[in-house]
């Protein structure tokens, strides 16, 4: 099966800076991925790789089985919702719909004009009038109503009130269920990811963390909580993510596939707030920066 994300080795680099390192990431189709990391992390560098915005300094990149941005084929298959949702603010939402029929051959007119009026926007009301919530709303029309195989959303919701934002995400879950895109979703609100997201990744220090099905990962991560100790008395086999103590008691949260069978440790499950927060938490030693390669 074709990933709708493949990256081998992806690098970004502006300047001395590398925005995004030794990227290896392969993520399935028919998914709902979170993309979660602190800011500076690399998360709109990796997007707007995908997307085609930009071109990566080394490494590979694959979307949908194709280059992104290659061909307008392949810029038809994807759909894109940038930071700030921008629209112009002088056009009309009629004229919105319009401009999306002209530059896209696959366009949808009728899906588009029924999600305006089921969201009930007004077709001649200027942008500009447009509260946040409902410019994201058309926004994400614009994005939809290409009907794209892949839709990528760089924090779309970040500055709207929590009813907007719930607005939104119910309206991305309609899409998902009527087309069956595949999404990656990037948002620094975890409590959003967790409602609508089934698959996980975590960018810090502009390298993937982890990356997996977000079921799975909660599975295999536990809180181990006991008496004062370094990691080395952790049980072995788990793999520490991050540790803190106090002057009695230390706390651990591991990522194992095993039972914790040691009574001197209590032994608890973790939610998806935890887990996002102990890998961006987690400094692991780095390798070198990657070669200067680029591979097609």
């Amino acid at each position: 099966m074709t990933a709708a994300l493949e990256a081998t080795g992806l690098g970004k680099r502006y300047g001395r800076t590398w925005a995004l390192s030794d990227c290896d990431l392969s993520i399935p189709t028919g998914k709902v991925v979170g993309l979660v990391g602190p800011n500076g992390a690399g998360k709109t560098t990796l997007l707007h790789l995908a997307v085609g915005l930009l071109r990566p300094t080394c490494g590979a990149l694959m979307v949908l089985g194709g280059a992104p941005g290659s061909t307008p084929g392949q810029l038809a298959r994807v759909g894109f919702v940038a930071q700030d949702t921008p629209t112009y603010v002088g056009m009309s939402v009629r004229d919105h719909l319009r401009f999306g029929a002209w530059m896209n051959p696959a366009w949808d007119g009728a899906a588009a004009e029924q999600r305006v009026a089921r969201l009930g926007l007004d077709p001649r009301q200027r942008v500009g009038n447009l509260s946040g919530g409902q410019r994201a709303q058309l926004a994400l029309t614009l994005a939809v109503a290409k009907r794209p195989e892949l839709l990528v959303l760089d924090e779309p919701v970040a500055n709207l009130d929590p009813l907007a934002r719930r607005e939104f995400l119910q309206g991305l879950m309609e899409v998902v269920a009527e087309d069956g895109a595949s999404v990656i979703l990037s948002s620094h609100l975890v409590a959003d990811l967790e409602r609508v997201c089934d698959y996980l990744v975590v960018l810090v220090g502009s390298r993937v963390q982890i990356a997996g099905e977000i079921d799975n990962l909660l599975s295999t991560h536990l809180r181990l909580t006991g008496p004062r100790h370094d990691r080395h008395a952790v049980p072995s086999g788990q793999s520490v993510v991050s540790e803190s103590h106090t002057e009695r008691q230390s706390t651990f949260i591991v990522r194992t596939s095993q039972p914790i069978l040691d009574p001197k440790w209590s032994v608890e499950k973790i939610g998806l707030e935890d887990l996002v927060l102990a890998y961006m938490a987690h400094t692991p030693a780095l390798g070198p920066r990657p070669r200067l390669e680029l591979r097609q």
